[in-house]
């Protein structure tokens, strides 16, 4: 309530204003007879008065009543200092509330109107000062008007950009955050999937070996007691990550494996029981860091869904460097439950960190085997 009321305020003020000039001035005893109305001419002199306050409703009506009384005053001889000032007002309203180009011809037309009709008052001098002040205050107005216009569309227009650039801004926020969620559901994905399918593996075997053969039983448990301190620790790490201010932690809590580490990855899934033959890793050519982690991923992801989703007996990795890229194929045989493989959110995730890195992925499922075959760029000699 109260700021339609401080917003109405200029308003009703500027109507008041225009309405008391435009009454002082038909009213008041000019010493110069020819600006005087008299009687009957004091209602074309003041009847634009109340014109004025429509002029922001209906400007082109309001210009045009005014022309009218001025016509009508001239034609009486009278130079109407009361329609000439009106005539300022509505101008001012009418580039101000209009386009611009119907308020060019208009206030054109209205100049034209008052210079002829001030000629025939003054008895044909065209370049009469007293003529030529209310003509330039006609001018005036509708370039205040046009000013006005201009100052509240580039108010507008700056008002829609800062929208616009907020609009922006939350859009840019959500993505971010879908992107961290997703690369949030990767890590987690790349820590915990591998060592729960080594713990599950192996707690099948401790289960069926703590009879028939203790020493392998504890073994398994053995294994599943480093593979549970490992995930506990990921896990651990990751949530630091999570309540970290810092993104700078993400290399120190969580770095990024490589190929390197490969030896160390195929001796933990054969010490779960997978027998794995490995040919091509002697000498391998040298990845982008991008690329050096998705094949890590590759090697985790393949090898994982052999022990999950295979026979979990045995699997085989290729490495087969080429100009330019390095192909990495994983086969094993297949258990029936290849579905699992296939719908799961590890190899779509992986998918897309290949893709990012620049490689290529392709999986195969057949009654007999699941083969996962990854190309990844390879960083050329000059680039080192």
């Amino acid at each position: 309530m109260s700021t339609n009321r401080a917003s109405r305020s200029p308003a009703v003020l500027g109507d008041i204003s225009a309405v008391a000039v435009i009454v002082l001035l038909g009213v008041l005893p000019f010493p110069d007879e020819t600006f005087r109305a008299h009687g009957w001419q004091l209602v074309p002199a003041l009847l634009p008065a109340a014109a004025l306050l429509l002029r922001r409703r209906a400007p082109l009506a309001v210009l045009g009543l005014t022309l009218i009384c001025n016509t009508v005053l001239a034609a009486a001889g009278v130079l109407g200092a009361s329609t000439l000032m009106a005539l300022a007002i509505a101008a001012y309203a009418v580039t101000d509330r209009l386009s611009r180009t119907t308020a060019l011809v208009t206030v054109a037309a209205t100049v034209v109107i008052v210079f002829t009709t001030n000629m025939l008052v003054l008895g044909g001098e065209p370049f009469d000062s007293r003529a030529m002040q209310f003509l330039a205050f006609i001018v005036v107005g509708a370039a205040l008007g046009a000013a006005a216009r201009s100052r509240r569309e580039y108010t507008t227009m700056m008002s829609e950009r800062v929208e616009r650039a907020e609009r922006s801004r939350e859009d840019e926020a959500r993505r971010r955050v879908a992107e961290e969620r997703v690369s949030i559901a990767r890590d987690l994905h790349d820590l915990v999937a591998h060592q729960i399918s080594v713990i599950s593996l192996n707690a099948g075997v401790a289960s069926a070996a703590v009879e028939t053969s203790p020493e392998r039983a504890r073994e398994a448990l053995a294994t599943i007691r480093s593979a549970s301190r490992t995930v506990l620790s990921d896990i651990g790490a990751l949530l630091a990550l999570l309540r970290s201010d810092d993104p700078g932690e993400l290399r120190t809590l969580r770095p990024q494996s490589g190929l390197a580490e490969r030896g160390t990855l195929f001796d933990r899934f054969r010490s779960s029981g997978l027998n794995l033959h490995v040919t091509g890793d002697g000498k391998l050519p040298v990845l982008t860091p991008a690329a050096d982690h998705a094949a890590h991923l590759v090697l985790l992801e393949g090898l994982t869904n052999a022990v999950k989703h295979g026979d979990g007996s045995r699997a085989t990795v290729e490495f087969v460097p080429t100009t330019g890229s390095l192909t990495i194929t994983i086969t094993n045989p297949a258990s029936g439950e290849t579905d699992g493989a296939r719908s799961g959110h590890g190899l779509r995730g992986l998918g897309e960190r290949v893709a990012a890195a620049g490689g290529h992925i392709e999986s195969a499922h057949t009654s007999a085997a699941f083969r996962l075959r990854v190309e990844l760029p390879t960083v050329s000699p000059d680039q080192r």
